[in-house]
């Protein structure tokens, strides 16, 4: 027999997409943690570049409209929510090189750059939500790990948008200096044009020589199939 399904149940609800609010930052609030910051990165994933971080302490009397997850809007929407916040939030960014990735790891890089992204707030906050699984150490609040924070917390999104604008226009600078292998198009990640890049010319300082391809002798812990699909 066909288990019934009642008409509240989360199983209906699967593919409806999450829409970021401010209600984690309320909870925080309501707890007497004030003010609350949204931290996210961006670039795991690519074959070359800086891992970018950024913190973001939203003003509840002055969110910008269409905040959500960086990886759902279009590059037009990004570049103009990244100037609203701007001009509306505390921000604070901090990146992680290619070098620093190769010389830890790719999480510990990343979780680096939110932690001092996070220090970085001209505004100290008194509670983080990070995407993702983890809070960087060595905060001196308490804090929160969300899983798909970007689409649950406006505050994480804000941060995840500025993240990726910032690393953007940091490739895109990038392509002026090594134009062989297309960064302004892909920002590093592992395309046909970047690798045909790579098997050309060979790599510059801004690869990361612990991810594969560019590591050849199999012990690569960095990139994953899944990052370089993020």
């Amino acid at each position: 027999m066909k288990p019934r399904t009642s008409p509240d149940s989360p199983m209906l609800f699967e593919d409806v997409p999450l829409v970021p609010d401010f209600r984690l930052e309320l909870k925080a609030r309501k707890a007497g943690h004030w003010p609350v910051a949204g931290a996210d990165e961006a670039g795991r994933g690519p074959l070359a570049g800086p891992v970018v971080a950024a913190a973001v302490i939203l003003d509840p009397k002055r969110i910008p409209d269409g905040l959500n997850d960086s990886k759902q809007l279009s590059a037009q929407k990004r570049e103009e929510l990244f100037v609203q916040i701007l001009a509306t939030a505390t921000v604070s960014i901090a990146s992680s090189s290619s070098t620093r990735i190769d010389e830890t790891d790719i999480r510990k890089a990343s979780l680096d750059a939110m932690r001092r992204a996070i220090c970085g707030l001209s505004i100290p906050a008194s509670y983080v939500l990070t995407d993702g699984l983890d809070v960087p150490p060595g905060l001196a609040c308490p804090g929160q790990a969300v899983v798909k924070g970007d689409a649950r917390s406006v505050s994480i999104a804000a941060a995840s948008i500025v993240a990726k604008v910032t690393r953007d226009r940091m490739m895109a600078r990038a392509d002026a200096v090594f134009p062989a292998y297309g960064f302004a198009a892909h920002v590093g990640y592992g395309t046909a044009q970047h690798r045909a890049g790579i098997e050309r010319h060979g790599p510059c300082p801004l690869h990361r020589m612990s991810f594969r391809p560019l590591k050849k002798d199999g012990t690569e812990v960095g990139a994953t199939q899944e990052m370089l699909q993020e």
